[in-house]
């Protein structure tokens, strides 16, 4: 899959500042994924980002550039395969494992040694959970903690959870025959995406901070979303759903208890509900929940200092070690 460039005219997101450094990890079965990285390469802890599905590093660009500027944490955020500038790779079908994949190979190519933060939104957190079920040697003598924001260690599929409501269960199989449909016909559903109202219109961002924001989230930051999404590849939006259904780490998050984990979900989630971040609780009984009130499912956007904060905590800790 071919890397697909971003919308024409106003960016996504602010622009990265000129002390950004571009670079490109090469996967085992051959994904190019595109590495942004910000803050001296000697810095004392790196901070290892993660986005979510549909979206791209830029999701992070602000939380980079604050927690990069007094020079003691160097942050490292890339494009998942399939977004961004990052291309798809052969290995197929995609898995949230693949994924723990991708992030030990950029782990290992951009910070091989010294003490590790990471972060993960949505996808990206279900990211550092793979990564800490296949790797638990890597957490127990690099990270120093952990942020886990609007994401989920499993049960995303309505279609076979127990006493699942039928509305949403008849919605679980709707939604899948949807994406299987745009998988099989990735390029028709990108021609007739290319004719539907984009996001510099108005219904795609009030469609977009309906699902994936809270009711009082500035359009700029509803629109920068917005935009990620549309530019991101109907193969990948399609081809990373069932992914996401079959993502299952409940019971599987040992190398996580000792860590600093902090978990951060808004209180009006439509996609990852504050129920899967209580559910994280039970299993990681030390982290600390922090529920945003008025939020949505694009807290990381809607209200960047919620995320910063605790990523800044995290890191302090890790420096004061």
């Amino acid at each position: 899959m071919s890397a697909v460039p971003g919308v024409p005219g106003v960016p996504a997101v602010p622009a990265a500042t000129s002390t950004t450094a571009l670079r490109t990890v090469t996967t085992a079965d051959g994904a190019s994924l595109a590495v942004r990285t910000d803050g001296p390469e000697d810095a004392p802890v790196t901070l290892v980002l993660a986005h979510g599905w549909t979206l791209d590093a830029g999701a992070w660009e602000r939380h980079a550039q604050e927690l990069s500027a007094n020079g003691t944490v160097r942050v490292v955020r890339y494009d998942q395969r399939g977004h961004g500038g990052s291309t798809g790779g052969s290995a197929r079908p995609w898995s949230i494992d693949l994924l723990g994949e991708d992030l030990d190979r950029v782990i290992a190519e951009t910070a091989p040694s010294g003490p590790l933060v990471l972060g993960g939104h949505s996808m990206g957190g279900m990211t550092v959970m793979a990564l800490a079920a296949a790797r638990p040697e890597l957490f127990a003598e690099r990270v120093a903690g952990v942020l886990l924001t609007s994401t989920s260690a499993g049960q995303l599929d309505p279609r076979g959870r127990r006493g699942a409501p039928l509305r949403l269960r008849a919605l679980g199989h709707v939604e899948s025959a949807f994406f299987g449909y745009c998988s099989r016909t990735a390029e028709r559903s990108e021609r007739i995406r290319t004719r539907l109202p984009g996001p510099d219109g108005r219904l795609n961002p009030y469609l977009v901070k309906r699902y994936l924001y809270g009711p009082r989230a500035a359009r700029e930051a509803v629109v920068a979303g917005a935009r990620m999404i549309h530019a991101c590849p109907m193969a990948a939006v399609a081809d990373w759903f069932p992914a996401l259904m079959l993502h299952d780490k409940a019971g599987a998050l040992g190398a996580l208890r000792g860590t600093p984990v902090e978990i951060v979900v808004g209180s009006l989630d439509r996609l990852t509900p504050v129920a899967h971040s209580r559910r994280l609780l039970e299993e990681l009984p030390e982290a600390r929940l922090e529920i945003e009130p008025g939020c949505g499912h694009m807290l990381l956007m809607e209200r960047p200092e919620a995320v910063i904060g605790p990523l800044r905590r995290l890191c302090a800790g890790a420096l004061a070690h």
